[in-house]
């Protein structure tokens, strides 16, 4: 923008009053801004103009959506978008698939925490009874093939999403926590066979899918070792996102191995409370690698936090 504004220093920049004060304190410039709120038009000419609608956390304070008439495309800004690499345009160009993977996980990992907001705002523009034929978003394909499917997703994910899906999310030293994490998926596959049971070790796996898993799930349970009467950095990161990201309706349970002081359960089974999760119990812990008596207890342990959840 401030290569365009340096060659044509003349034209209007339009943007939300929270737009201003975003431009501004990133770029230092003082443009010819133009502030809009929602309803303000702008004329495009041949009948055409653009329609604006402020969408404040979705995900920025700035957010806004532009409609244009006439075409009827809806430039939805952050919302409705994914972090997809093609070279395609359109969804229905694309494997549908793939698509509704980084959808979701754009969901989960960016627009969870502001989900009454979502809702809020997708049954105001839905008020105004605009057809809308194309939906450009600023991240990913544009939805022209009906376009519509991503706002009813949205409305579905904005409601306390949950699946009928366990996800275990761990870290290991030397490897006691991962036949604890191990144990309980076999133990809750068993005990509830409907159930899609999913776990990630936060050190090896990417964390954007961990915590679209985490997202989609009704459980989940999170493991680390003690270590310095704490936990490992990945498990402690994934759980300060996962306080940001503010998930709701979900239980939850710590696990842990140690082998002198053992207190990552208890730091794991607060990290989890504070976050809003429903703790069900005060967690599994296992004294230095699970034998083969510790691994029958956990497996029973797994299975009475199926009947749990």
């Amino acid at each position: 923008m401030p290569e365009l504004m340096r060659r044509r220093p003349d034209l209007p920049v339009y943007c939300s009053a929270n737009g201003v004060k975003s431009l501004r304190g990133l770029y230092h410039q003082d443009w010819d801004f133009h502030v809009v709120k929602t309803g303000d038009e702008f004329q495009l000419g041949n009948g055409k103009k653009l329609v604006f609608i402020e969408a404040p956390m979705l995900h920025w304070p700035d957010s806004m959506f532009s409609y244009m008439t006439g075409d009827a495309i809806l430039f939805s800004n952050d919302a409705f978008g994914q972090h997809i690499a093609t070279e395609k345009l359109f969804n229905d160009l694309v494997d549908q698939d793939e698509l509704y993977d980084e959808a979701i996980k754009y969901y989960a990992n960016i627009l969870t925490p502001f989900s009454p907001l979502v809702k809020a705002k997708i049954e105001q523009v839905l008020s105004f009874n605009l057809p809308v034929n194309m939906i450009a978003t600023s991240h990913g394909v544009i939805w022209r093939d009906n376009p519509t499917q991503i706002v009813l997703k949205y409305l579905e994910w904005a409601q306390d999403y949950k699946e009928d899906r366990v996800t275990i999310l761990y870290d290991t030293m030397w490897e006691g926590t991962r036949a604890l994490a191990d144990t309980f998926a076999r133990a809750i596959n068993d005990a509830s066979p409907s159930t899609t049971v999913v776990s990630h070790c936060l050190s090896k796996f990417d964390k954007n899918d961990s915590l679209t898993d985490l997202f989609r799930s009704k459980a989940v349970l999170v493991g680390s070792p003690t270590v310095n009467k704490g936990i490992l950095t990945a498990v402690a990161a994934t759980l300060e996102e996962i306080k940001g990201l503010k998930f709701k309706g979900k239980k939850a349970a710590a696990f842990g191995s140690y082998g002198w002081s053992g207190e990552s359960v208890k730091v794991i089974g607060e990290a989890l409370k504070s976050s809003g999760f429903d703790v069900v119990d005060d967690g599994f812990k296992a004294l230095w690698n699970p034998d083969a008596d510790t691994l029958a207890a956990a497996y029973e342990y797994g299975k009475a936090f199926a009947a749990k959840i």
